[in-house]
């Protein structure tokens, strides 16, 4: 058989899969029921399989015995806190917790691909590292896993993987060099002000009235401080402050995300908002404290690997059919696999009318869409370890 007809005879247990996954939904390092389907269904292979990787993660090396580069494919397994309101007959078993990201079919795909390129190992030479990785929803399960060693033991030289885009057609590839999602920083920041009574204002530091001038101020950091040519975005997603309507409140807690493009101004955004934070507090006479979380660096893929990765999807879909997806200010820690070595992270297109995007309670996919997905992973695997 080629390997399109490969790929198709798996259908059955490719969408048997996506479904076990998805009635079992869990949150970030508590993926304690789906690594253990993960990892016996790759036992079952024969593969060298290690459990318990940064928690609950799992990876299985497909090894040829036979000299080449090492070939990275990850999968993300962890949920989302939503209560599912899809009515599928394969509906979460977990009340509150869902696959709402399209990762159950990430998942299913390394799988079933692993199953292919075990019965096409001949024709290849070097390793297949699977990885399936926890949290990427966060906190972040990526760092934790290379920093436990699984771009080493064989090497990796390359990394690949996808993500269910509902933002191009079903049937189509999105693929894009460079810059392909943002890198991620959030924020905590608590004002402290002197509270008292709504009547006697000049008596207090109103820290409501001073909350509310930061986060006007750090609106103003995109439209004066940020590059207009190059994306950035500061968003306050939380704000609270006060007990009662006669009460001038004491403190103000506030809690925000940035995200840019720009490793640079990644690294620096500490500094750009304590400066803005403590210019304001300073100016109104009250203090504060600010808590930074770094996030993920920037989705970058490797110019080389994108026009290749654009060949191999052109063969499954044909080249009118591979697309060039917008960037997008989400967030992703395949970004930290993409920095250790050369790789690409494509977008598998899930389009269509009949389906709510991502993070939606009512999120589904076509289960058509993951035959493509293993078909481009196959083809990439052959590719880069037939002709390394």
């Amino acid at each position: 058989m080629n390997i399109t007809d490969q790929v198709n005879s798996y259908r059955e247990r490719i969408v048997t899969t996506r479904r076990d996954l998805h009635r079992i939904p869990e949150l970030g390092f508590r993926e304690k029921k789906t690594g253990t389907y993960v990892a016996d269904y790759l036992k079952k292979e024969g593969l060298r399989v290690a459990t318990g990787i940064a928690r609950t993660g799992v990876t299985a090396t497909l090894e040829t015995g036979r000299p080449g580069p090492t070939l990275l494919v990850r999968a993300d397994m962890d949920a989302l806190p939503i209560h599912e309101a899809t009515g599928l007959p394969f509906a979460s078993e977990h009340p509150g917790v869902m696959h709402a990201c399209g990762h159950d079919g990430h998942t299913a795909m390394a799988l079933v691909t692993a199953s292919v390129m075990n019965r096409l190992k001949d024709r290849i030479g070097g390793n297949i590292k699977f990885v399936f990785q926890p949290a990427e929803e966060g906190p972040g399960g990526a760092k934790p896993m290379i920093d436990a060693g699984v771009m080493d033991d064989p090497r990796v030289d390359y990394a690949l993987g996808c993500h269910i885009w509902p933002d191009i057609p079903e049937g189509t590839i999105g693929i894009r060099a460079g810059a392909l999602m943002a890198a991620m920083f959030s924020f905590d920041i608590t004002i402290k002000g002197r509270g008292g009574h709504g009547a006697l204002p000049h008596q207090c530091v109103d820290a409501l009235d001073v909350g509310c001038q930061v986060v006007a101020a750090l609106q103003r950091i995109v439209s004066r401080q940020m590059n207009p040519l190059r994306p950035t975005v500061v968003t306050v997603g939380r704000f609270r402050a006060g007990t009662a309507f006669n009460v001038i409140p004491e403190t103000a807690r506030l809690s925000g995300t940035a995200r840019t493009f720009e490793p640079d101004t990644w690294r620096r955004w500490p500094d750009i908002i304590e400066t803005v934070v403590k210019g304001v507090c300073d100016s109104m006479g009250a203090g504060y404290e600010a808590t930074f979380e770094q996030g993920y660096p920037p989705t970058i893929n490797d110019a080389g690997m994108a026009e290749r990765m654009t060949r191999i999807a052109g063969e499954v879909v044909g080249l009118d059919r591979v697309v060039v997806p917008d960037p997008t200010l989400g967030g992703e820690d395949m970004s930290f696999f993409l920095e250790k070595a050369a790789g690409c992270y494509f977008c598998l297109g899930a389009g269509n009318d009949a389906y709510a995007g991502i993070h939606s309670p009512r999120f589904d996919f076509s289960e058509d869409i993951l035959i493509t997905g293993v078909e481009t992973y196959c083809r990439a695997a052959l590719d880069l370890l037939e002709n390394p």
